[in-house]
């Protein structure tokens, strides 16, 4: 996994000691020496990671951090820490300033590298949402997203597998004022809970009595409900080897035994944050996805949609020696309704219109707005006669009940006429097509408000 990592501290022999570890394990290394050069570093060569020295003249770690962190363009850059200072408020301090990681000098290189890996896993992945998000966000499609850092946490649902009881319960009463938190004691038990709520975080013990920990967290990478699911781990000081193969199975962040409580907060603060931006980037991306073979107007799918997806369906039908029809429907006089009441009603009435066909089709049948006042459903496993079964009922349901506009206001009559086509083998989908538009004409030639069958 090859990556560019950006390296700032104002004392060169520590610059190059890194960039020469760095660059043996085939990282593409670029260099600052003060947070000033830093910033600009990243504005201009855009690092997948910074490994950030604290204690520099001019601007310390922790204002370039919060600087980073407060701009969007750079918000998503994983950052490590790497300091001398080693006490608990200082770790506290990097994390609320927007650091992922603190690491101690001398740096450890088994700890380095599997946490530069596992941020770096991390950053493609939100990049490949963030371009799905911002190409969506471009072509119209959706809103774009709030930046990490501006997530709301606010019940944030935690859960928790420890079965030492005092750690237990310091867990949660540090994490209580803030989040809503579960503990799961056996194995088994979390792992259930875990598939069934919706978490922001799992909070794992190495030490559980009758498990591996690390396998716990294995287990719900496996689980499609929790693969995405940020896992913290509680690890003892002496559990380096431990701690790097749980961030190579994709543990996101770990705490050093005895807990701190504020670290405890700040870390489960940023895990949540990033989840529920994670989460809405995801939204987002399946929203864009859905708008896109949808219609906007009526919620039916689209003409794109239905073309590319009848040919599956022909396809089946014939692997399976399966019957197949197509409805095509088209309203009466619409250029009447809009040129009379506007194209507010006019809208009014082809809502209503693709909700009285999806309520007269079923689940399987494909119901999409072929273009203008134009529908097409197509309807796997139908034969000619259930077609037309179905078409006579959608007629009627049209035409008996008044389209209600303008809020109550206007009622009006509105009628449609059906073409009805069945699927013959070897016939393509525009062919079939073809001929339920002909009989969709052919109706309304002979005075529409009708259902004709196609030759």
């Amino acid at each position: 996994m090859s990556a560019r990592i950006l390296v700032v501290d104002d004392i060169l022999p520590n610059v190059k000691l890194l960039e020469a570890k760095l660059t043996a394990e085939y990282f593409d290394v670029i260099t600052a020496h003060d947070g000033f050069e830093a910033l600009d570093k990243v504005q201009k060569d855009n690092p997948d990671l910074i490994l950030l020295d604290v204690m520099m003249p001019g601007m310390d770690g922790f204002e370039v951090c919060r600087r980073l962190k407060a701009d969007p363009k750079s918000a998503h850059i994983p950052v490590i820490m790497v300091t001398a200072l080693s006490e608990p408020t200082d770790r506290v301090h990097g994390l609320e300033a927007g650091a992922d990681d603190f690491l101690t000098k001398p740096v450890d290189d088994l700890a380095l590298f599997a946490r530069v890996r596992s941020l770096i896993r991390l950053k493609m992945m939100t990049d490949e949402l963030r371009l799905r998000e911002e190409t969506s966000h471009t072509l119209g499609v959706t809103e774009a997203a709030a930046a990490e850092t501006g997530q709301d946490i606010r019940d944030g649902r935690i859960l928790v597998a420890e079965n030492a009881g005092a750690d237990a319960d310091k867990i949660v009463r540090a994490l209580g004022p803030q989040f809503m938190v579960q503990v799961g004691h056996d194995p088994a038990e979390v792992a259930v809970l875990a598939r069934g709520g919706d978490y922001d975080l799992i909070i794992v013990s190495t030490m559980l009595a009758e498990t591996d920990g690390l396998r716990l967290c294995s287990q719900l990478r496996t689980f499609e409900e929790t693969r995405q699911v940020p896992i913290l781990i509680l690890v003892e000081e002496s559990e380096r080897k431990r701690l790097a193969k749980g961030l190579e199975l994709g543990v996101n962040d770990y705490l050093l035994r005895p807990i701190d409580r504020n670290e405890l907060v700040a870390r489960c603060r940023t895990q949540v944050r990033r989840k529920r931006y994670q989460d809405r980037l995801r939204a987002n991306f399946h929203r864009s996805m859905a708008m896109a073979v949808t219609d906007a107007l009526t919620g039916l799918y689209n003409r794109r949609y239905m073309t590319s997806h009848i040919d599956t369906l022909i396809a089946r039908a014939a692997h399976h020696g399966r019957s197949l029809s197509v409805l095509m429907l088209d309203i009466d006089h619409f250029k009447a309704v809009n040129d009379s009441h506007g194209h507010a009603v006019g809208d009014e009435v082809l809502k209503e219109f693709a909700a009285r066909i999806s309520r007269s089709v079923r689940g399987i049948d494909m119901a999409c707005r072929f273009g203008g006042e134009e529908f097409v459903v197509v309807m796997p496993e139908t034969d000619l006669a259930g077609a037309q079964v179905v078409a006579d009922r959608l007629c009627r349901h049209v035409a008996e009940e008044p389209f209600i506009a303008k809020g109550g206001d206007l009622a009006l009559t509105v009628t449609c006429s059906v073409g009805v086509a069945h699927w013959a083998p070897g016939e393509t989908s525009d062919a079939l097509i073809k001929r339920a538009d002909d009989a969709l004409y052919a109706a309304k030639r002979d005075g529409r408000n009708r259902v004709n069958i196609a030759a």
